[in-house]
This record gives structure tokens, sequence and C-alpha cells, in this order.
């Protein structure tokens, strides 16, 4: 990560701002994925990442769980720092620490599920709940059945991951990441390992939790239909860098930019 030096910790965001990237830059050797990237999401909002892969999608949800460094610029979430910290009045790279405390707030649900193979479905949704955010186990095991029914897995609780479909297991997977009452939901392509009628059941939960929740969402999906159905706006990425966005009826149906026109007339032909 660039060391900020002697940069001045920046002026505050805009309170319904609930994400915040201010011109961030990710490289990986001579490979500049991000370049300069702004990007605001507002509290409640629904936003939606799309692009060929390689475009920096991914990367962007990678920064928000702090499992990647910036290599310039930052991210703020609620108007606090995440990539950074203040330090008499400077900006010094987070510590794991302060990332640790910090993406408490966020839950990522991955394109593999990663869920503990030897742990029931049951134990999988409790664990961080009860040694992460302190709960008693009996609070995080009623919450985690209330978790099950809505996404449709009330009997499986007893199971462990190999018992289960693929589907299923994404489906526990976001039952385990809402657990930790996330204020922030960050989905990376959470369809692409699944067999195609596995796919309509996972994103039907979420629907439903984008329905039924406050939760501020940012996805990353080619799944065209889901991401007009659930998004407030829709960013169409290329090369590190934000070339179009727009709500869901303007980009999918009349977009302003060539290369979201070659983009969707692709990914269209293949549904």
């Amino acid at each position: 990560m660039s060391d900020p030096g002697n940069a001045p910790v920046a002026a505050p965001v805009g309170t319904d701002e609930k994400i915040t990237f201010s011109k961030v830059a990710k490289r990986f050797g001579p490979k500049v994925v991000l370049q300069d990237l702004d990007l605001n999401v507002k509290v409640g909002e629904r936003v939606t990442l799309i692009g060929p892969s390689g475009s920096g999608k991914t990367t962007i949800l990678r920064l928000l769980m702090g499992l990647e460094q910036v290599t310039s610029g930052t991210i703020r979430v609620d108007g606090e720092y995440f990539s950074h910290m203040e330090r008499r009045g400077k900006l010094v790279p987070a510590s794991e620490k302060h990332l640790r405390l910090a993406r408490r707030r966020i839950g990522m649900v991955f394109q593999q599920y990663n869920l503990f193979p030897n742990m029931t479905v049951l134990r999988n949704i409790t664990e961080a709940p009860v040694r992460v955010l302190g709960k008693s186990r009996a609070d995080a095991e009623a919450r985690a059945r209330e978790l099950l029914a809505m996404v449709g897995l009330e009997d499986c609780e007893g199971h462990r991951p190999h018992q289960l479909s693929g589907g299923m297991q994404q489906r526990v997977a976001i039952a385990r990441a809402l657990a930790m009452q996330p204020e922030v939901l960050l989905l990376d392509e959470v369809t692409a390992a699944l067999d195609p009628e596995l796919i309509g059941g996972v994103l039907n939960v979420l629907r439903e939790i984008a329905a039924t929740t406050d939760i501020t969402m940012l996805i990353v999906t080619h799944e065209m239909r889901f991401a007009q159905d659930i998004s407030d706006r829709v960013l169409m990425f290329d090369g590190g860098q934000v070339v179009e966005e727009a709500a869901p009826g303007k980009l999918f149906s009349d977009p302003d930019h060539e290369r979201t026109r070659q983009f969707l007339s692709a990914v269209l032909e293949k549904t």
C-alpha cells in the first residue's frame, strides 16, 4: 500500500453515504486493476457491478473486506476510514486490528461456499456470532434457525455441508453472512459455481433479503435479469474504470456507451 505520508485527513462525507471510494487505485505489480475509482453507495442502496472478467469488480469487494490493500486512495464506511486510520491528524495504512473491527459491519458471500466441512449447518452459522460478536450460544442458535427458515433450510440444521447440494450450501453461506448482522452485504458472483437449475433458488433468497431488509448491497454478477430486479443502480466496468452508470431500466434497455452495448449483447446471447 502506498504511504499517504503527510496527506491530511479528508473532509467528512455526506451523512447518507455508506461506502465511499476516493481516488482508489489498485495494482498488482505492473498490472493496473483499478484506476482512480470514485464510488459512493448510499445507505440502503443496492448497487450492481457488471463488466468483463478482470475489469476490477471483485477487487472492489475484496478491498471492502480488507482482503486486499489499496495502492492509493482511501475507502470509508459510514464516513469512517476503513483502508486507513488517523494518527496525529494524518492518515496511515490501517492496522489489522483496525480492519478487523471495521469489517464487523460488512458481510460477504463468495463464489465458493467456504463452509466448515466438519461442522453442522447450525454450527457453521453460529460460530462467528458467538466467537466474534460475543452472543450467547442460545441467542445465536435462535437467530440461526430464523435465518435457516428464511432461506428454506429449516430441516437441515443438523446436516453437514457434504450432505447438501451446491445451491443449499450457498443458501447456508448467505444465512451465515446475515447472522453477523451486517450493515453492508457484498455478493461476489454467488451463483457462478452452481448448476443452472440451482441458480433460481439462491437468487430468490437474495431478492427476499432485498425486499425485506435495509441492508446496503454491493453485487457482482453476470445474472442480468437479477441485476435488473434488485438494483437501484448498475455500474459498467472495463479496464478498472466505470465506463457507464445508470438505473437498471436505462442501462439495460438503452445504454449510452458502446462498450456497454457490446458487453450486454455478448452476455445476453448466452442466456
